[in-house]
Formats: C-alpha cells, sequence, structure tokens
C-alpha cells in the first residue's frame, strides 16, 4: 500500500473508541487538577508526587493517541476540516492542564529532600532526569494566570499561523507546463534528469510562491514576533538560549560546531562550484540545479525496490534494525507519495502509545529518496529502542533526534557507493550524499543565519515578504558564498520550510547538522568496533530521553563541546568532496 494505516490508533473519528477516549481525558483532566490542593503544602509528599506522575502517565497515553491520529491525519489531508478541528480541540483541552502543571512544577522545585526520595523509591529513581528537568525549569516559568492565557493565546495565536502556511503550502496550485500541480510534485522535480525541467520548475515554484507570500510573511512574523515576547519573558536572554536549554545542550556545544562548520564552507564551495562546471556554468550553481543527479545512473526506484534495498542493507547492521523496517513496510507504517492537500518532505512519528511509528514521505522513486526513506526509517529505529522507557522519559530533544536518522542514511548511502559499478555510478552516488551533506551543513547554516536575523529584526520591526526575501538572499550568500550564482539563488526558501513555523519549537535547523556529524563520528566508532558498537549504540538511543547531550555523547567517550570533534566529523565529509573533485577532474 502506498498510504499508511492508522487503525491501531482509530479506525476513524467516529470511531467509538475514539469518541470514548475523548470523554477519557476529560475525565483525566478532572482528576489531575484535582490534586491541586495537594500542593499547598508538603504533607504526605512522596505519596502526591507518585500519584501525579502516575496521572500524567495515564494522561500521556490516551491524549497522545487521540493527538496522533488527528494531526497524522491532518498532514496528508489537509483540507479534512475534523481531522484539523480535533486537532485544535485537543489543543485546547490540553490547556486545561497548564494551571496545575505550573503549581506542580513549583511545588516541586522547593520539594524538601527531593534527592533522598529518588535514591529510595524505584519510581522515582526511573524519572530522576523527569524530575530534575521540571525543578531546573521552574525559574522560567511565569504567574499560574499567566501561564494559563498564554497556553490559551497561543492556541489563535503561533498555532493557528502554523496552520495556515500548512494549509496554503499544502494546497498552493502551481502552474507547471499548462498543468496544475502540488507544490511538493514542482519541488521533487528539482531532482529531475532534464536540466531544463529543473528550471521550470524552479520559475514555476518562485512565481506560485507569489500567491500566498504575504500570508505566510504575516504568520511568520506573527509567530517570531510571539516567541521574542515569551521567551523574554521567561528570562531567556534570547530565543536562541531558549531554544538550547529546550534541546539540552550548551552554547559551547553549538559554538563549537558551527565555528567548525565555518572552516570548512571553502571545501563545500569547491564541489558546488565544479558541480556547476559539470552542468555547463561559468559562474557557480544556480539554485535550480542544487539538487541536479550528476552521473549516468538515472534509474528509478519502485517502492518495492527501494524497500528491499534498505532491508538488504539495513540487516548488516543489526537484525533488529532490519526487523524494525521490516515490519513498517509490511504493516503499513508508511505513507509513501505525494498527492493534493499532503503535506511537502518526509518525518517520522514515534507513537509510544501503541509502541509503533509512522513515516510520511514524497517518494517519487529518486535514489534520494530512498535515502529520505532510511533517514525516517532511522527516526522509528529510535523509537523501537525508546519505546522500552517510561513516556515520561521519551521526550529525546531536537539535536540527538537526527542522530539514528542519519546514521541510517549512513549505512544505505555507503552500501549503495560499495555497489556501484563503475566511475560513473560512483560519482552519481557520492554526489548523492555530499549534496545531502551540503544541505544539512550549509544550507542549514544560511537557515540559522535567516532565522536569527528574523528574530533579532521582529524586536523593532515587522518583515514585509520582499525583505524576508533579502534577508534569505543574504544568508545564503554568507553560507554559499561563489559555490552559488548569485544571480540565482531561492529567495522564497522561507515559505515552504515549516521549521519555522512553530510558537514552541524554534531553531529546528541547528539539529540536524548536529545530527549529521554526530553520526559521522558515531560510524567511524562502528567501524572501528563493529562488535560491541551495536548494544552501546542501543544503549545511548534509549538514554537520550534522560540526559542532556553532552552527557549521551560521552556514553561514546564523545566530548561535543570541543571543536576537535567537529572537525574530525567534517573531515569524513571532507574526504567523499575531495573523492568527488578526482574522479570528475
Amino acid at each position: 500500500m502506498k498510504v499508511w494505516n492508522l487503525n491501531k490508533l482509530y479506525e476513524g473519528f467516529n470511531d467509538p473508541i475514539f469518541k470514548a477516549d475523548l470523554e477519557k481525558i476529560d475525565m483525566m483532566i478532572l482528576e489531575i487538577n484535582s490534586q491541586e490542593v495537594d500542593f499547598n503544602n508538603y504533607d504526605q509528599k512522596l505519596k502526591k508526587l507518585i500519584r501525579y506522575l502516575t496521572n500524567q502517565i495515564e494522561f500521556s497515553k490516551v491524549s497522545r493517541r487521540l493527538y496522533h491520529f488527528a494531526s497524522l491525519t491532518e498532514s496528508v489531508e489537509s483540507t479534512n476540516q475534523t481531522a484539523t478541528k480535533s486537532t485544535n480541540h485537543l489543543r485546547r483541552k490540553f490547556t486545561e492542564l497548564t494551571k496545575i502543571s505550573t503549581i506542580f512544577t513549583k511545588w516541586v522545585a522547593e520539594y524538601p529532600d527531593l534527592e533522598a526520595d529518588i535514591e529510595t523509591n524505584p519510581f522515582l529513581k526511573e524519572h530522576e532526569f523527569y524530575l530534575n528537568e521540571i525543578r531546573d525549569y521552574a525559574s522560567h516559568l511565569l504567574d499560574d494566570d499567566l501561564e494559563i492565557m498564554i497556553a490559551k493565546l497561543r492556541q489563535t495565536g503561533s498555532s493557528a499561523w502554523g496552520t495556515l502556511q500548512s494549509l496554503l503550502t499544502s494546497t498552493l496550485e502551481v502552474e507547471y507546463d499548462g498543468k496544475i500541480i502540488t507544490l511538493s510534485e514542482v519541488r521533487n522535480m528539482a531532482e529531475d534528469p532534464e536540466q531544463k525541467v529543473r528550471q521550470k520548475a524552479y520559475e514555476a515554484e518562485l512565481k506560485a510562491y507569489k500567491k500566498i507570500d504575504k500570508a505566510i510573511a504575516a504568520a511568520l512574523n506573527s509567530i517570531k514576533g510571539e516567541v521574542n515576547t515569551v521567551s523574554q519573558a521567561r528570562g531567556f536572554e534570547n530565543p536562541l538560549d531558549q531554544a538550547l536549554n529546550n534541546s539540552r545542550m550548551t552554547k559551547a556545544t553549538l559554538d563549537a560546531m558551527q565555528s567548525a562548520v565555518k572552516d570548512y564552507y571553502e571545501v563545500f564551495r569547491a564541489y558546488l562550484r565544479r558541480k556547476g562546471e559539470l552542468l555547463g556554468h561559468k559562474n557557480g550553481l544556480p539554485f535550480y540545479d542544487l539538487y541536479a543527479p550528476i552521473g549516468k545512473v538515472n534509474k528509478r526506484f519502485t517502492i518495492e525496490e527501494a524497500n528491499s534495498y534498505v532491508l538488504k542493507n539495513f540487516r548488516t547492521f543489526s537484525e533488529s534494525l532490519y526487523g524494525m523496517a521490516n515490519k513498517a513496510f509490511t504493516e503499513n507504517w508508511i505513507d509513501y507519495t505525494p498527492r493534493p492537500g499532503k503535506r511537502g518532505g518526509a518525518f517520522c512519528s514515534n507513537l509510544h502509545e501503541i509502541k509503533e511509528s509512522r513515516i510520511m514521505t514524497n517518494f517519487t522513486g529518486a535514489f534520494g529518496d530512498m535515502l529520505t526513506l532510511s533517514h525516517e526509517l532511522g527516526h522509528a529505529y529510535h523509537g523501537e529502542i525508546i519505546f522500552n522507557e517510561s513516556i515520561l522519559n521519551s521526550g529525546y530533544t531536537m539535536p540527538v533526534a537526527e542522530t539514528a536518522s542519519t546514521f541510517c542514511e549512513t549505512i544505505v548511502n555507503k552500501a549503495a557507493l560499495k555497489d556501484a559499478e563503475s566511475d560513473e555510478e560512483r560519482i552519481f552516488l557520492l554526489e548523492s550524499a555530499i549534496q545531502s551533506y551540503t544541505a544539512v551543513v550549509i544550507d542549514i547554516m544560511s537557515r540559522f543565519i535567516f532565522e536569527k536575523s528574523v528574530f533579532e529584526g521582529r524586536e523593532t520591526t515587522v518583515f514585509n515578504a520582499e525583505e524576508l526575501n533579502n534577508l534569505m538572499l543574504e544568508a545564503q550568500k554568507e553560507t554559499y558564498g561563489d559555490g552559488l550564482d548569485s544571480n540565482c539563488l531561492h529567495p522564497y526558501m522561507w515559505i515552504c520550510k515549516p521549521h519555522y513555523y512553530s510558537g514552541g519549537l524554534s531553531y529546528y535547523n541547528f539539529p540536524y547538522t548536529f545530527g549529521l556529524l554526530f553520526a559521522k563520528g558515531l560510524y567511524s566508532k562502528y567501524l572501528e568496533d563493529k562488535d560491541t558498537f551495536v548494544a552501546n549504540y542501543d544503549r545511548l538511543l534509549a538514554a537520550t530521553g534522560k540526559m542532556k547531550v553532552e552527557d549521551v555523547a560521552k556514553l561514546m567517550n564523545i566530548d561535543v563541546t570541543k571543536k576537535d570533534f567537529w572537525v574530525s566529523s567534517l573531515e569524513i565529509l571532507k574526504e567523499d568532496i575531495e573523492e568527488f573533485l578526482k574522479l570528475t577532474k
């Protein structure tokens, strides 16, 4: 099947179980809120704490099941009003717990001898990191009434603006070659073997954005303005400070990584210039050829062929990875192909409540689509490991979220390079990998620079669409340099990337770079000692929901606050680029 099956969640919005669970969370909310009186003092404090955590676990299982069903449905059916209304209804319901959550957090912050109770109670010991994180966050909480108001206003603020961006981009009609196609379809043409097709698609894409750029500019301004206001009120220096806190990552780690990346700009620019030359360009690569295939291998993969290739190579790593992927294919976890109303891009959603994942892609048969499939299955494998943890310990953060996905993508890509039968095929496969590296290192850096400039600018102004275009162009020029043709960039990249449109998740860009480079470092360790690596790797993934990023890395004797580690990972990418330059000389 080309579409996923959500029946393990519910068989539809009219499913009696769906309706019963909606009523159940009302009762659960009442039960949780009834504990407000408990947090006026510390009498029987251990009993109160265990009761609250137990209720949170049960509520999380039911509420996530409901929300995942509605949001997953909406992601592939953006015009499904029942799905949209259900997600909005559930978001409003969740705000009913804002007050008790705030009161509980402040209560935990002052909890007498918390460490002693944790050490003597196995249930609390299991949730030690969760409790300490709550205690540490207490200083960023506002008054109870303000917290409730922010949670409620977000539903008609950033959440609504984010829904608008998703709706407008997923339903945008793009005029291409006398036909009307979707934005996902025209963007997928960036990988077409024919240059004329790529250029026409690029021009059609940019033209189509003019229909929605003013509305989406309003959405971006509103979301970033809200985040600025709330993050400052919470005592964060800026939204980046809050994003790092939410990522369980220090500024030292980010600075070390980005400093190393800047040192390697020229390495990537040399690749881009060579690619431009191979495609007949003299002044750098035009954006419409950024994802052009290089080499004579123009094979397209059917879904069955892609699945088979992924399975064969996952098995070389471990039977557990193979088994998880096989289950995903045979039990219809994946929604593969683009269609009207389906959002662009790809994602994986880990469904702890049923201990399965669901994956959305926009598969068209290109080699890159197979890499995307393996990438998202990596997220699903991370889920398989984390499902063995308490649901309260399952919330891993953005940087480590990209580790397993990038690792799995590397397994498939390395296998394809090994299987290459000629230099032309090797060039094709090698360039496909470098193309991905460039997106995750150079393009992601441009997105970081753009988002930072929008946040800083929103302190004093509101940007119109043209100004946002200019900010994006400047960011691209800073990172791509002369690797791209400065007269043919992508000013509207801020419209098509959903990562900018969340009030609760800012700077969803640098984690991809972290994931790539961290995974490359891990892959090197895997090659050094395959026998012991798999078990250690699984332990690392299991720890991602209950450790800070730096501590997770230490499990593999890696210090991510040091530039040296990031340089060593970038050197691995540099080797591939040098091989490509050698083969195409």
